[in-house]
């Protein structure tokens, strides 16, 4: 039987997440999906690939990712307007949330065609729901600009902010926007970084970002981050 609230029959485009790190976090339901898709959209097929050979899975890949996604998001469509079940994943993560699936999620959308989610891990909202921040109203605002001075002036609009707000922030430069935000928003601003979610060293904390940012400098600044900045006022 198919699971509740699943397409039966017919073309369909299926929104799958996948693992951050820990293979556990597949679901049966994406595994199955995955399983039957007539055919798999993925960022990288090496990658996809390595993922699927871990948890068994054997299933058509095709190439799907920045370079490519406004042209392929029309291919896709296609194929579900054909009747076909295409799948697609990221390298990691929910599908469309800062990562490639919003432009055939649109493309189908336009069609009238059948768009399905099957949610599992995403970092941003891994990291929100552990930071201890209010989580009744938030923004996720995805990766900044990486200029130092455009990622002020993002700080800037954040000193008042009266919900959380969530961003991605990339190894290269999580250092730099340490010091950013302790300039800017002050060393009484309550932050929470998770780095490596789900993975072997992940690390979440949450303090204000006087104890935050000495804290984080003194061990590794390596792997993939997720910063949550709390609303103005906020203290734990």
């Amino acid at each position: 039987m198919s699971a509740p609230g699943a397409p039966k029959s017919g073309g369909a485009l299926l929104m799958i997440a996948t693992p951050l790190g820990n293979l556990g976090d597949l679901s049966p339901r994406a595994r199955e999906a995955l399983s039957t898709a007539n055919v798999v959209a993925c960022e990288d097929t090496r990658t996809t690939g390595k993922l699927f050979k871990l948890v068994g899975i054997e299933a058509r890949l095709i190439a799907y990712h920045d370079h490519n996604e406004l042209e392929m998001g029309e291919v896709l469509a296609d194929r579900v307007a054909a009747g076909e079940r295409v799948a697609v994943v990221t390298d990691a993560g929910t599908p469309g949330i800062s990562d490639p699936g919003f432009r055939a999620a649109r493309a189908c959308a336009r069609r009238g065609l059948t768009v399905t989610s099957i949610p599992g891990p995403c970092a941003a909202i891994a990291v929100l729901s552990a930071s201890g921040l209010p989580t009744n109203a938030f923004r996720f605002v995805g990766f900044l600009a990486p200029k130092s001075a455009a990622r002020k002036r993002f700080l800037e609009t954040v000193i008042a902010a009266d919900e959380t707000v969530v961003l991605h922030e990339s190894c290269h430069r999580i250092d730099a926007f340490l010091g950013e935000m302790l300039e800017v928003l002050g060393p009484a601003r309550v932050v929470c970084v998770g780095r490596e979610v789900t993975k072997l060293h992940e690390s979440i904390k949450t303090a204000p970002l006087s104890v935050l940012v000495p804290a984080l400098r003194s061990g590794s600044l390596k792997g993939e981050f997720t910063v949550a900045i709390a609303p103005a006022g906020f203290e734990l």
